[in-house]
């Protein structure tokens, strides 16, 4: 290779390296530009033909700062179902969140709850944002009910197979944007 070839060749990677050093400079002024990485906010009750009374409500961010890393969310769920008077209720801390368009997986640790078991067990809800037609998932559709079946690992949900309810639904998703 000539000295021409070469000093063309070093020429180029230096402007490359420093457009990509801009661009990540662009893309991290972006992330601080106010707007959260990712979150789930909302709540509405699930639709039942034999009128079972079921909330989810939801209150999950992932800053900005931690937009590479989806187990730094925070915030909390919540969810109940009572059906003639019986049922539970259960309140989890947010350990991951990651969403996507207008899905997003949810998944936190029961920190209270009147279910017998649930206390201290992970969960995954997954919510599709239709506007008034949203719809919803749950972990335990497979795993059996918060403490009495096994725990799904970090942001790990089912499909989105419930209605909300008529006039009930008001999910937001802020969709996920990493820089890949």
């Amino acid at each position: 290779m000539n000295r021409r070839t070469r000093t063309a060749l070093l020429g180029s990677a230096l402007l490359l390296t420093v457009a990509a050093a801009a661009g990540s400079a662009g893309a991290s002024a972006h992330h601080q530009s106010g707007r959260e990485a990712a979150a789930l906010t909302g709540k509405a009750k699930l639709y039942r033909s034999a009128g079972d009374d079921i909330t989810f409500s939801f209150d999950a961010h992932l800053a900005a700062k931690d937009t590479a890393d989806p187990m730094k969310a925070t915030g909390t769920f919540e969810f109940s179902h009572y059906l003639n008077g019986k049922g539970a209720w259960a309140k989890a801390k947010v350990d991951c969140l990651v969403t996507g368009g207008k899905v997003a997986v949810v998944s936190g640790v029961v920190t209270e709850s009147d279910l017998p078991g649930a206390e201290g067990k992970r969960v995954g809800v997954t919510v599709h944002d239709l506007g008034r037609h949203d719809r919803l998932g749950y972990s335990w559709v497979s795993t059996g009910r918060p403490g009495a079946g096994n725990e799904p690992p970090k942001c790990v949900s089912s499909a989105p197979f419930e209605k909300v309810k008529k006039g009930t639904g008001d999910f937001t998703v802020v969709p996920w944007q990493p820089e890949l």
